[in-house]
């Protein structure tokens, strides 16, 4: 694969950032890890094998009468007796490194809830007795996907608006810009609320929410740069030559209004997370129950005497987006004509 010097100069700027590349590697691999929770903390095996047959509870899920209970539902994987029935003949179970899941209630806990970090619970748990790690675990997967998504799906409407405005100019660049004006003038946060109180807001709800504001915060930069260059030579001299506007749109404006829009990703993305967050912390995020880092740090503060709690929320949060801002500058340095290596 060839590599334009100009793409090799902007890799070895983002290199030469050391604090940036370093974060991009822990980053990815904390996301990485986490994308396969299921298999980091669940409270079902991984594998069973019960009379010379293999079971895998992560994918499927077994009856009791499987293993020779009495009940035909879901097995209670925790159960001694479920536990007694799978190795009474000589079967063995693997078990994930945390044996909690997200939504896991710890009902051997020594002392009421939220109890201490324990060999049982490495970070303790929470008021209603599940597991923090296992929590943190699922909750830092689900914020950096709802980030992602939405960070895309606001960049390419917010990429495409700005591109028409740029580049038509005119009444559709007047048109537009007053109906943004007016579009960010709406509270988000009071349309939320008065949504959350209509229905349950899930994930895919509040993205479709979050994303009807999101999406402005890239036009003004794609604007600026489709404004700049239309009327440069070679958009006219594709114009005189037949060339659409589609085809000039995309292939010769928009890869140098992507300079200026992939180093403002990295932050997007931070402020997506942190809407996430804050939302859930007020209580109008994700459903109750979901492995949500808003509500882990609500928990600490209703919680104060359990300061495992906050810290650990914080920490997961202050390590996820600093990672990340780092990252962003490290981008900046990349994309930047005037940053060039000694």
């Amino acid at each position: 694969m060839n590599i334009s010097p100009l793409n090799q100069r902007r890799w070895r700027n983002f290199k030469a950032n050391r604090r940036g590349f370093i974060s991009l590697w822990l980053f990815a691999a904390l996301f990485s890890v986490t994308l396969f929770a299921e298999f980091l903390a669940n409270d079902k095996p991984l594998l069973i094998r019960h009379e010379g047959a293999f079971y895998m509870p992560v994918f499927a899920a077994y009856a009791e009468t499987e293993f020779g209970g009495d009940f035909a539902t879901e097995a209670d994987y925790r159960d001694p007796f479920v536990i007694e029935l799978i190795e009474e003949n000589g079967g063995t179970i693997v078990w994930p490194p945390l044996r909690y899941s997200y939504n896991t209630i710890n009902l051997d806990l020594e002392r009421p809830a939220p109890a201490p970090p324990s060999a049982q619970n490495w970070l303790g748990t929470d008021d209603q007795g599940r597991d923090v790690l296992a929590r943190l675990i699922y909750g830092f997967r689900i914020s950096v996907l709802f980030g992602l998504i939405l960070t895309l799906a606001s960049s390419l409407i917010g990429i495409a608006a700005g591109a028409v405005q740029g580049y038509f100019g005119g009444w559709v660049d007047l048109a537009m810009q007053r109906f943004i004006e007016i579009w960010t003038s709406v509270p988000s946060l009071y349309l939320l609320i008065i949504i959350a109180a209509i229905i349950e807001p899930g994930f895919w709800v509040l993205l479709g929410i979050l994303l009807l504001f999101s999406w402005v915060s890239l036009v003004g930069v794609v604007r600026a740069e489709f404004l700049r260059a239309r009327n440069l030579e070679y958009v006219e001299a594709a114009r005189a030559l037949g060339v659409g506007n589609a085809t000039i749109m995309a292939r010769h404006l928009l890869p140098n209004a992507m300079v200026a829009t992939l180093t403002f990703m990295p932050f997007i993305l931070n402020a997506s997370i942190t809407t996430l967050t804050s939302l859930d912390f007020l209580g109008f995020g994700l459903p109750p129950g979901s492995p949500s880092l808003g509500e882990l740090l609500a928990q600490g503060k209703a919680n104060l005497q359990a300061p495992w709690l906050g810290l650990s929320g914080f920490f997961t949060i202050a390590i996820m987006l600093s990672l990340l801002i780092f990252i962003g500058e490290a981008v900046r340095d990349a994309f930047d004509p005037r940053k060039t290596l000694g």
